[in-house]
């Protein structure tokens, strides 16, 4: 588990690059030191009135800079989301990490391996496609617009679902790899819901190792409030129940230990 650190980190810069995504690099050494793909981290609002922190996935880690990258949604007005994406460059943001469970690289390590991500869930594909030493085959699948899309390019064969047909193949991840008579020995995955059971059921199918990254809305990020608990195969060893805490014991499971 890596160690976690609270700090002011300085923003770099931030962009729009979609109709409400923006991308923000954060300075913040210490906790770019830690991370791992996978992880993320949580922003404190500057505003009193919201009391917990975003949790917002890592996108990509530049450890010589000490930098790191966030993608994220802007989720509604008036929202925490919506206030980071007013911020500038050198503006400081309250950011504790890195939090959580990343993907393990090394059990995939060598093996054909679909990396898949949908929408939100796209972003933490980034850096665990540029770390992992492995035959990757990249499934994207977005609601209409494409974002990041051309930087997993350099990493893997890319391939793109839109729920409209405006680009690639129509419908989800699942049809893409339909589509494409694409085969894999691992799965990477993040994404809402629906797509990781669909991922889940495919892998149970064709016997393939399958780590899933779950997009929980999160409280604390630590573990303590249990806002965002899922329902696990295992009894859970803090609340002695069927759950596991996405923000302590994930976001990160294989994907036999956790019912979707």
């Amino acid at each position: 588990m890596s160690k976690k650190v609270k700090e002011n980190a300085p923003i770099v810069s931030q962009e729009c690059i979609g109709t409400d995504i923006y991308s923000m690099w954060l300075h913040t050494e210490n906790i770019a030191r830690e991370a791992r793909p996978g992880q993320f981290v949580s922003l404190y609002s500057r505003s009193g009135d919201k009391l917990l922190p975003r949790p917002i996935s890592i996108c990509e880690i530049d450890k010589e800079k000490g930098r790191l990258r966030l993608v994220y949604r802007v989720t509604g007005k008036g929202t925490g989301t919506e206030e980071f994406s007013r911020l500038h460059a050198k503006v400081p943001v309250e950011t504790l990490g890195p939090l959580g469970n990343g993907f393990p690289l090394e059990e995939v390590k060598g093996k054909k391996v679909f990396l898949m991500g949908g929408g939100i869930g796209i972003p933490p594909m980034l850096e665990t496609a540029k770390q992992l030493e492995a035959e990757k085959t990249i499934i994207l699948g977005y609601r209409d617009e494409l974002f990041l899309k051309e930087e997993f390019e350099p990493y893997g064969a890319v391939f793109a679902a839109t729920e409209d047909g405006s680009a690639g193949t129509k419908g989800n991840v699942m049809d893409v790899i339909r589509e494409h008579a694409l085969e894999a020995e691992a799965i990477l995955a993040c994404g809402p819901a629906p797509m990781l059971r669909a991922v889940k059921a495919y892998a149970e199918e064709k016997g393939i190792l399958c780590y899933i990254s779950m997009e929980e809305r999160m409280a604390c990020g630590v573990g303590a409030c249990l806002a965002c608990v899922c329902q696990s195969k295992d009894v859970d060893s803090h609340s002695h129940v069927h759950n596991k805490r996405v923000c302590k014991d994930g976001p990160v499971f294989l994907s036999t230990e956790v019912e979707l």
